[in-house]
């Protein structure tokens, strides 16, 4: 794991039946990494992790550790019901191939920090892989706070953290609490620029997966001291960054690869396509995008 530039959260792709398309899941993950992505979080919320039986997760990473053949790492996403369940496709997920993990708290439930520390201890104690925690607390009403953080950099391979809370000071306030204990991961797109400014060394992404080559443009920029041009990419990409941090952003995200040609919006249920006034934002949004698209060089 380099856990250095752009991991787009990839959309798991279904079929008209809604079934799960394995082929052009495929082709999604391979058009990102020949666009030039430095990893992939499959069945991230992107990936409608809760949507998919424990069959169609085990079926679709392997199909995506088969298309990307270790071209760039992949993290997998650990999100349950239940601490065993985690743990069990924690070891799953390491037997498949996967390059890492990042783990959720337990779905539903909201824990006290023990509880919360113990799920996360007993996923990381089932596999060799490196794991990244993600915070999210308007998603999952559980903030990874410090005393967490604290009890948790005792095991080993807790090694990262994708932080998509909304205040960018939470990473000067880790950096200054754990120094480099931790890898910050910049998880919530709309404050993605702050992030990296601030200490993340790299950008898990949403809406990669409608423009990924201006998203890897951005953080390269940054990484050759060009803050001007990651600043102009980054004005130009907001209005859809902000999709990132609404609770459709999974219906937002997959109609944009489909506008841009990169997917298709079909999502399960609960969620359902976007419709009305909503949808007629985001495809005027994604269409201005496209047509203002700046002109980047990407470097090999």
């Amino acid at each position: 794991m380099t856990w250095r530039g752009v991991y787009p959260a990839a959309t798991t792709q279904f079929a008209p039946d809604l079934s799960v398309d394995i082929d052009a899941s495929q082709k999604t993950l391979d058009a990102l990494v020949v666009d030039g992505v430095d990893g992939l979080i499959a069945l991230g919320t992107c990936g409608e992790n809760n949507s998919l039986e424990p069959e169609e997760k085990r079926s679709l990473l392997a199909a995506a550790v088969e298309v990307v053949a270790g071209r760039v790492p992949i993290l997998v996403g650990v999100s349950e019901m239940t601490t065993p369940r985690a743990a069990a496709f924690a070891r799953d997920a390491e037997r498949i191939g996967a390059d890492g993990l990042m783990v959720l708290p337990a779905m539903v439930y909201v824990p006290t920090v023990g509880e919360l520390c113990t799920h996360f201890e007993t996923v990381a104690q089932a596999t060799s892989l490196p794991v990244m925690l993600y915070n999210n607390p308007p998603a999952y009403r559980v903030n990874i706070g410090i005393e967490a953080l604290d009890r948790l950099s005792a095991t080993d391979n807790i090694v990262a953290i994708k932080e998509s809370a909304p205040d960018p000071r939470r990473f000067t306030d880790l950096i200054n609490a754990f120094g480099d204990r931790y890898v910050l991961m910049a998880g919530l797109d709309d404050v993605a620029l702050e992030g990296l400014l601030l200490g993340a060394h790299g950008w898990i992404s949403g809406l990669t997966s409608a423009f990924p080559r201006e998203s890897v443009a951005l953080v390269a920029a940054l990484a050759s001291g060009d803050i001007a041009e990651a600043v102009r990419i980054y004005r130009w990409f907001m209005p859809l960054l902000h999709l990132d941090a609404e609770h459709d952003l999974v219906q937002s995200i997959k109609l944009a690869e489909e506008i841009m040609g990169r997917g298709s919006e079909r999502v399960r249920m609960p969620r359902m396509p976007l419709e009305g006034q909503r949808r007629a934002d985001v495809i005027r949004w994604v269409e201005t995008c496209a047509a203002t698209q700046p002109s980047l060089a990407i470097a090999a």
